[in-house]
């Protein structure tokens, strides 16, 4: 979860959907302040170090895919990132050798069941059955050279059946994509060809645009020099 914004956003959108009560207490103290509510932002450890989650690897799926929306939710999300794939080991790395260790980019979509994630959190643990029943990533994988020095300006859209949901910029990490794998293999070794993704681009997922999924959707998430991936849910 590299962006603070997506932090904040989701944490409103959960406010809003989940919490209704106390969604008029947090828009009158961010009206009347002009400031975040404090609850909103990421917990103290997250300024500190990069925060992630370990998923399923044996339920990805790549472009062209149908998505099948899980009998435990209502609330179907998608979340556009980007994907990174590791080519060498990494332990106990520097920035440095961790952007050298990066050999391509995809375009990633974190699928999430979102009010089964409220619930999760809430519990204390997780995110669990709310993230690891799928992932798709792109079906073309691009050179880590082509994107690096373009990594803070790719233009980005999600669409949902034609039409246009938002269109946003890769820029805006609190943390470097480097920066967070470098964390990741603090005392733990990481091997080619594990998989990385960026945590949701600001305003792309439905927790913060309103735009939830439905069976018979069709969405695509496109990254600016890498690609679209599209897929469909039942």
């Amino acid at each position: 979860m590299l962006y603070e914004e997506h932090a904040i956003n989701s944490a409103r959108g959960f406010v809003r959907k989940y919490l209704p009560v106390l969604a008029p207490v947090v828009s009158i103290y961010e009206r009347l302040s002009g400031k975040t509510f404090p609850k909103l932002r990421p917990k103290k450890r997250w300024y500190e170090h990069p925060i992630y989650y370990l998923g399923n690897h044996l339920t990805f799926v790549t472009s062209g895919a149908e998505i099948k929306i899980p009998e435990y939710t209502d609330e179907l999300d998608y979340e556009l990132e980007l994907g990174v794939i590791l080519c060498r080991p990494l332990k106990n790395a520097s920035p440095e050798e961790a952007m050298k260790a990066v050999g391509g980019f995809v375009v990633l979509n974190d699928f999430s069941a979102r009010d089964v994630q409220i619930s999760e959190i809430q519990a204390g643990f997780g995110p669990m059955k709310s993230k690891n029943f799928a992932n798709a990533v792109s079906n073309v994988v691009v050179s880590a050279d082509e994107i690096w020095p373009v990594i803070n300006e790719l233009k980005v859209r999600v669409t949902i059946n034609g039409r246009p949901v938002v269109e946003n910029t890769t820029n805006g990490m609190y943390y470097t994509i480097a920066e967070a794998i470098a964390y990741a293999s603090w005392e733990e070794q990481l091997h080619p060809g594990e998989f990385f993704g960026s945590g949701t681009i600001p305003t792309c997922c439905g927790i913060e645009n309103g735009c939830f999924l439905n069976s018979g959707d069709v969405i695509e998430l496109y990254i600016e020099n890498i690609g679209s991936l599209t897929n469909s849910i039942k």
